[in-house]
């Protein structure tokens, strides 16, 4: 059981494109799209956003993610028409509407609860603030080989095991091979990182922004650290499967 998302918008084309895509990276969870009004124009409908949460919320709850004011205005609606003991299970979540429904998908498809979802949603903000150590071009700067290989595997003193290789697949780590790193490592007992960034959060891997050619270099800490960079280095030189 899984918790679901419900994707309100004024567009229905918006929020049907959304839940397409987010369901690329997150298949075994419910998306429901809530667009529109109830006779396809712009705007809300409370009768959408209902019947999305009844659809969503299988038992593990469900995360609103809405695109404008006047769609938050009719998510927090519904929410205060819902009965007490669903009320607990679901939640809107402060975060864009796009980046925060692929990270909550991914969240949610790794079995994480609502509360963890929606914390993945949230934290997506973090990422869009133009940090100037999670831009492309640092991604691009982290990815630069520090060694005269890609291929050796090197464990500190300190248990640390880290690993460098090039990216073979033609579009590098684009959004659909970073969630499916983020997903295989968040199911590890590891600290990760890849080219600086965390590497169970997609979001953040997608900002690296790194390409065929550039170098995806891991450093991984703790009990399944090990497996993290064999895993890893693995769906690397299988070109995340797209080769």
């Amino acid at each position: 059981m899984k918790v679901g998302l419900v994707l309100v918008s004024h567009s229905g084309k918006l929020a049907e494109g959304l839940a397409e895509l987010a369901g690329q990276m997150a298949p075994d969870v419910a998306i429901i799209a809530a667009g529109g009004t109830d006779d396809g124009g712009i705007g809300t409908s409370l009768e959408k956003i209902q019947s999305g949460i009844a659809q969503a919320d299988g038992g593990a709850g469900a995360a609103l993610l809405a695109d404008l004011g006047s769609a938050v205005m009719t998510a927090e609606m519904a929410l205060e028409f819902l009965e007490p003991g669903q009320r607990e299970r679901v939640r809107l979540a402060d975060a864009p509407l796009v980046e925060g429904a692929v990270a909550a998908a991914v969240a949610a498809q790794t079995g994480q609860d609502l509360a963890a979802v929606i914390r993945d949603a949230e934290a997506v903000a973090a990422t869009m603030g133009g940090s100037s150590d999670t831009g492309p071009a640092a991604g691009a700067a982290a990815a630069a080989p520090s060694g005269d290989t890609l291929d050796d595997i090197d464990q500190d003193d300190d248990g640390v095991h880290e690993a460098s290789w090039e990216l073979i697949n033609p579009m590098g780590l684009h959004a659909r091979p970073a969630a499916a790193v983020a997903q295989a490592m968040a199911d590890l007992d590891a600290d990760i990182t890849i080219n600086g960034v965390d590497g169970k959060s997609v979001m953040m891997l997608m900002t690296l922004g790194l390409k065929a050619g550039d170098t995806l270099t891991v450093s991984a800490h703790g009990p399944d650290a090990a497996r993290a960079v064999e895993m890893l280095g693995l769906e690397v030189r299988n070109g995340f499967g797209e080769i």
